[in-house]
């Protein structure tokens, strides 16, 4: 009786899975097996592996000879057209040249945005000889205003953390945009309407870790000093940062704290050698030339006070705790653009 009981069982489980198994077929679409795709092993593609020997990677003074590439970094908050006019003659070959901007993600950034892009496709929707190696465009949240006047934004209370917001800027951008092959990084800020054609060899000759120009504005025929985040601490700059909460930051350019350093805006000689070299200890952005090895060893721009200086000047700080020599060119100039 239990035999019998258990063959009836497994004859019912049996047809009941025949019959789920012809409902299946009566109803789910039939397959071409002419047409079905049959799964393939992945085959490696060894061009899709790319291998960079960074010990042959050159920063000299010879870069244009050397093929260098040149990476030139700006944030941007407003679009002058001079400064783009201003790019496009420079003479180093554009083949060698990528460039890196960082924009507001504001109404403001949204019209930056539209009229870079259209100053960047008429270039590289042209002829192949005129093109740059590569342009390269972020869009982020910068906190930083393109409506603030110049006098707003040196404002001494505003700096701390007008500051802050951009040396995280200049670092997105330089993380973004700094390739294997990249020799020198140019940080040739926004405004900067008026350099020589030659900046790029002019800069990279010297062969120095870190080297900024002096930054100056025309008004009518005189020459005004711009930039004096360039300069060479004093003992009373010192004096000033030792009693200072590590939270503090120094300014320069400022009546109320005079630190007494050596600018080097005053040392401008209009008829002396546009080779001068000066040490300093610390330094503008508004047309900086750094190898690029000295960002790849960790010199970046601090969004912190660091040993009680920000931004470009925490980063001539940080480059040289780094063993690289920071240096500026009393009498070579590029120009700002006057508001």
């Amino acid at each position: 009786m239990r035999a019998y009981n258990k063959s009836r069982i497994v004859g019912q489980l049996l047809f009941v899975a025949l019959g789920i198994t012809f409902i299946y077929y009566l109803f789910t679409p039939s397959v071409s097996h002419s047409n079905a795709v049959k799964p393939k092993a992945r085959k490696a593609d060894i061009n899709s592996i790319n291998v960079y020997d960074m010990n042959e990677i050159t920063a000299s003074a010879n870069a244009r000879e050397n093929k260098e590439e040149v990476l030139i970094l700006s944030p941007i908050a407003r679009f002058y057209p001079e400064y783009w006019k201003n790019l496009l003659k420079l003479s180093y070959p554009r083949n060698l040249i990528t460039l890196g901007f960082i924009l507001p993600s504001t109404r403001d950034g949204t019209k930056i945005h539209r009229d870079l892009r259209a100053a960047v496709q008429s270039v590289q929707k042209g002829p192949i000889s005129e093109r740059f190696a590569d342009v390269k465009i972020m869009i982020q949240d910068t906190g930083l205003s393109s409506g603030q006047s110049e006098k707003q934004r040196h404002e001494r209370e505003v700096q701390k953390e007008r500051r802050s917001k951009l040396a995280s800027a200049r670092n997105a951008l330089l993380f973004s945009a700094l390739g294997p092959k990249t020799s020198w990084v140019l940080w040739l800020d926004s405004d900067i309407i008026e350099t020589p054609p030659t900046l790029i060899e002019d800069m990279t000759q010297f062969n120095k870790d870190v080297l900024v120009a002096n930054c100056f504005q025309r008004k009518g025929e005189k020459l005004v000093p711009y930039d004096y985040n360039s300069w060479i601490d004093s003992n009373v700059a010192k004096e000033l940062a030792s009693k200072m909460s590590k939270d503090d930051i120094l300014l320069e350019g400022y009546i109320e704290l005079p630190t007494y350093r050596t600018l080097m805006a005053h040392l401008h000689d209009e008829n002396g050698d546009q080779k001068t070299l000066m040490r300093l200890d610390g330094v503008g952005t508004t047309a900086l030339m750094v190898k690029a090895e000295v960002h790849r060893d960790g010199a970046v721009f601090p969004t912190f006070p660091f040993y009680n200086l920000i931004e470009s000047e925490g980063f001539a700080k940080m480059a040289t705790r780094l063993n690289y020599e920071v240096f500026g060119l009393p009498n070579y100039l590029v120009f700002h653009y006057n508001e």
